[in-house]
């Protein structure tokens, strides 16, 4: 199997979670727990939301990585995995988002 930019990506989130919070970013979100995480996906959010509206196709993309990444490094803080998060998206492929929403809300 090829690994991914998103495979290894994973694996460096995972790696960083016991690494020296003075040495690791990652280890200094994960140390501050999720309310710091949440606090910067939201911030990332607001930005990818900004730059959506600009006509710059390189800052979009900048900012969608940052908002993916701070976004994994929540997934690696409460131990979800790329394959629990591709199968997320599997079960959902190929069905209409209205449809999976009114799934969702009968349970």
């Amino acid at each position: 199997m090829n690994e991914t930019i998103f495979d290894r990506l994973f694996e460096v989130i995972e790696q960083r979670k016991s690494e020296d919070i003075e040495k690791s970013y990652v280890a200094r979100l994960m140390h501050k727990g999720a309310a710091k995480i949440n606090e910067k996906i939201l911030e990332e959010a607001a930005e990818v939301a900004e730059a959506a509206l600009e006509q710059d196709r390189d800052h979009l993309i900048y900012e969608i990585c940052d908002l993916l990444f701070h976004t994994f490094v929540m997934a690696g803080y409460k131990d979800i995995t790329l394959k629990d998060i591709a199968g997320e998206l599997e079960r959902r492929f190929g069905k209409s988002g209205l449809v999976e929403k009114a799934e969702r809300g009968s349970k």
